[in-house]
């Protein structure tokens, strides 16, 4: 099947969107499709394929703008290329990743060619639109309601989005969550020597994986930074790192890390805290889940599918820094309770490998195509 993934961000991008759109490749490569990719292009993006042995894949850059105040992002300018990309490719199936503006061309583009398209939900665009500028929410519904109306299946990645995506009437919602690497995030990864140069008197290691953003509230780990025998560490980057630096007192921050590498900090953490209330799916929790580490993390949007109160970890109420700080403290004296909730982590995500659900999509791509040929019969 050629399949072209029409994407807002890609590799050398470091987000959901590109992890979750890299993984996709991956697996079409491996069960013998086609994928070509366009996505916005950025400085230094490497040419041609970024995927080394998993196979060869086309990828179209698009010429790219920063946006204005968060330059990690990029936006595509209007251009062509897509449709013509689409034509030439003699694409079967169109796969919008995250669509809102590149995205969107690709679903005019398909809709004028007439090749199904399946779209992915997997940013909570209205919710960073009343966080960044406090307005703008009902905007934002609008697009999204257009572009994935638009599409043959929307395809959400947690309960809580295929819901607020049917209450705001995005037709045809389906569920299709992310997967984990569950070789390369595990308990075994664990660094005693990473350990000592975190926590060199012994610490509790509390640490938070994820772009460094107001949306995040990475300001709520703040009150744990003033507990006893607790160190704070902070992985990636983004606009909110001077700021959170200044707010965070005695926090390490690490920067952005990926690879092996990430996967020895997840192992080696004592305690995993997500802040941010607008995640759609939230990959983090997962792999902090995969390498045997607890989670606290808000009740709100993707967590809630993914922890299980009380058993693989602790939901909190979102934007609350006082129920952040309880939450770790009383971790923190219940060490029996932290290494209790990391295997019943661990053990959660077992069956949530990429290769499964990646399967599951190609399932979902079966469905649109043969719903199109019955149309046509």
């Amino acid at each position: 099947m050629r399949v072209v993934i029409v994407t807002e961000s890609f590799p050398p991008d470091v987000n959901g969107v590109a992890h979750c759109a890299t993984q996709t490749v991956n697996h079409l490569l491996r069960r013998g499709h086609e994928p070509l990719v366009v996505a916005p292009a950025a400085p230094g993006a490497p040419p041609g394929s970024p995927f080394g042995t998993n196979g060869p894949c086309p990828v179209l850059r698009v010429r790219s703008l920063p946006l204005p105040g968060y330059p990690q992002v990029r936006v595509a300018l209007p251009s062509r290329r897509v449709a013509a990309a689409l034509s030439a490719y003699r694409a079967e199936l169109v796969h919008l990743a995250s669509p809102f503006v590149l995205g969107a061309r690709g679903m005019a583009a398909a809709a004028r060619l007439g090749i199904p398209a399946v779209a992915v939900y997997q940013t909570d665009l209205a919710g960073y639109a009343r966080m960044y500028v406090g307005a703008g929410e009902g905007t934002a519904w609008r697009r999204i309601r257009t572009v994935h109306s638009a599409a043959d299946r929307t395809l959400a990645p947690s309960t809580a989005a295929r819901d607020e995506l049917t209450r705001h009437g995005v037709p045809r919602v389906h569920l299709w969550p992310r997967g984990v690497d569950t070789v390369r995030f595990r308990p075994e990864h664990a660094d005693s020597a990473l350990r000592r140069r975190l926590a060199p008197n012994g610490e509790l290691i509390v640490g938070y994986v994820g772009r460094l953003a107001p949306e995040k509230r990475v300001d709520l780990l703040a009150g744990v930074c003033g507990l006893d025998g607790v160190r704070v560490v902070v992985v990636g980057d983004g606009p909110s790192e001077p700021s959170l630096r200044a707010a965070l007192p005695g926090a390490a921050f690490l920067g952005r890390r990926t690879g092996a590498e990430l996967a020895r900090i997840f192992a080696s953490l004592d305690l995993f805290v997500h802040t941010g209330p607008y995640e759609t799916f939230c990959q983090t929790v997962q792999e902090a889940m995969a390498s045997g580490v607890p989670v606290v993390a808000p009740a709100a949007g993707g967590p809630l599918d993914l922890v299980r109160h009380g058993h693989t970890g602790l939901l909190l109420p979102p934007d609350d820094p006082a129920a952040v700080r309880d939450a770790v403290w009383a971790l923190t004296a219940d060490p029996a309770l932290r290494a209790a909730y990391g295997r019943a982590g661990r053990a959660a995500v077992g069956g949530r490998t990429w290769e499964a659900v990646g399967d599951r999509l190609i399932e979902h791509y079966g469905a649109v195509l043969d719903g199109r040929t019955a149309v046509a019969a």
